[in-house]
């Protein structure tokens, strides 16, 4: 049975594992341990997955909980994907949120399909430098 979790603090070790064990860590700065730790500790909304003691997903943003939620990461490990686990991270995610507060991310090539089935609405309009 899957554990959700608001309340637990990650280490950068340990989202760095969780980032191997998905699709993720090609994507981020994984050989960079303070880059990571930052992340961690500037992040405003961290929910976690747990499988006893293993963690098996996060989902970390950035937020005011009103007008904007920037879902920086969406990882599961491989081992636990397609078991809905993504889809209650968004969940527990949206639940810490006022309603009407948008939902932003941007999809990993190989999730680009994922979202659109769990609500979400393709917006070709963003840009970063």
């Amino acid at each position: 049975m899957i554990h959700y979790s608001t309340d637990s603090t990650l280490t950068p070790d340990a989202f760095i594992d969780l980032l191997k064990r998905s699709t993720l860590a090609e994507r981020r700065p994984i050989a960079d341990a303070a880059c990571i730790a930052g992340m961690l500790t500037n992040s405003n909304l961290l929910v976690s997955a747990w499988d006893g003691g293993v963690l098996v997903g996060a989902a970390r943003s950035v937020t005011d909980f009103h007008y904007a939620c920037y879902l920086s990461d969406l990882a599961v490990a491989q081992s636990h994907q397609r078991q809905g686990i993504g889809k209650a991270l968004i969940e527990h995610t949206q639940a810490k949120l006022r309603t009407g507060c948008k939902l932003i991310l941007i999809a990993a090539p190989a999730a680009d399909t994922y979202y659109e089935p769990l609500g979400f609405e393709r917006n070709p309009r963003c840009w970063v430098k």
